[in-house]
């Protein structure tokens, strides 16, 4: 999607930071100047973008990669995966249009699901620094598939882990909302509040599957997640051998079970051990359209839209430093 790209020569080009300046109580506007100093050594430029206010950040982000095309290293977000979503959007649309501008990560949030999976150094932006210069001149880029889901409504987004449509969307509606604990176990707590209120969903399914044949289906199940990496939520093992550069994504979802055997099940999520459970399904897909009553879809921790939603996979969209 993205095709060839001229790199800037030797100490000509700019790395390009993104950063939400109240996260973490200014962590993560420390980690994108410790980053950008170390980025600095190459005799590059780096330049700290921030914004307290998302769209503003993505406006900023926007302008700025635009106006510095033919010189920009890359986009670098600094944070969790609410700040890799926001800087997807932006690269995934200036790759549309013909111009490529990789993605580093230096993970500073409370999730970092992506950074996870990809084996980035978390609390440590020299490190992931240091990981995103020496990734810049391998002969072999490594590229990263996106999620895309379009709502009925028109809208589109793109997203790199998983889409949540269910018990997990509930969740994340809850611990967006909280500002304490962090990371995994902010997760676990809105799981066992939202346990209280579990419930099945009927879910209408329009599965389109990795050898390319389509079936319509009904499914009852209290999880359902599209995902294109291996976890969510601060590292639930949702799908522990996702791929991100293959081309699909997986189909998961978890079949109707009573409180107890939730809280006994909840713990393997964390180390992948769910996987050989009967009550969990796991199918690698080329698309689904999913549907279901008064659910909203979550995408990399974020708010998307209600449902119905048709998720599919943009493969290879996008050259990632990690």
């Amino acid at each position: 999607m993205t095709g060839p790209r001229r790199s800037p020569r030797p100490g000509t080009g700019t790395w390009f930071l993104a950063v939400n300046p109240t996260a973490g109580r200014g962590r993560a506007l420390e980690h994108a100047h410790r980053a950008a100093e170390l980025l600095r050594t190459g005799g590059d430029d780096a330049v700290v973008l921030a914004a307290p206010d998302p769209a503003a950040l993505v406006e900023l982000v926007r302008d700025r990669l635009r106006a510095s095309a033919l010189t920009a290293r890359a986009l670098v977000v600094v944070g969790g995966d609410g700040m890799v979503h926001a800087g997807l959007g932006v690269l995934v649309e200036l790759a549309g249009q013909g111009v490529a501008i990789p993605l580093g990560i230096v993970p500073s949030g409370s999730g970092n699901d992506l950074a996870r999976h990809l084996g980035v150094p978390d609390r440590d932006p020299e490190a992931a620094a240091g990981r995103i210069l020496r990734r810049l001149d391998e002969p072999v880029p490594r590229l990263l598939d996106v999620g895309r889901a379009r709502f009925a409504d028109g809208r589109t987004a793109c997203f790199a882990t998983a889409l949540c449509a269910g018990f997990d969307a509930a969740v994340n509606e809850r611990a967006n909302r909280w500002r304490r604990p962090a990371g995994s176990a902010k997760y676990l707590g809105a799981v066992l509040v939202e346990l209280l209120r579990l419930r099945t969903i009927s879910y209408r399914l329009e599965v389109v599957d990795a050898a390319g044949a389509v079936r319509e289906e009904r499914r009852e199940a209290m999880l359902l997640n599209v995902a294109n990496t291996s976890s969510i939520g601060g590292g639930l093992r949702i799908v522990p051998d996702a791929r991100h550069d293959d081309g699909l994504l997986e189909l998961f979802s978890v079949a109707p079970m009573g409180r107890a055997r939730f809280l006994r099940v909840f713990p393997t999520l964390f180390t992948g051990r769910h996987v050989g459970l009967d009550a969990v399904r796991i199918e690698r897909v080329r698309s689904v359209a999913v549907d279901a009553a008064d659910v909203t879809a979550y995408a990399d921790g974020e708010r998307l839209a209600p449902l119905p939603v048709r998720v599919d996979v943009l493969p290879s969209a996008l050259r990632v430093l990690a």
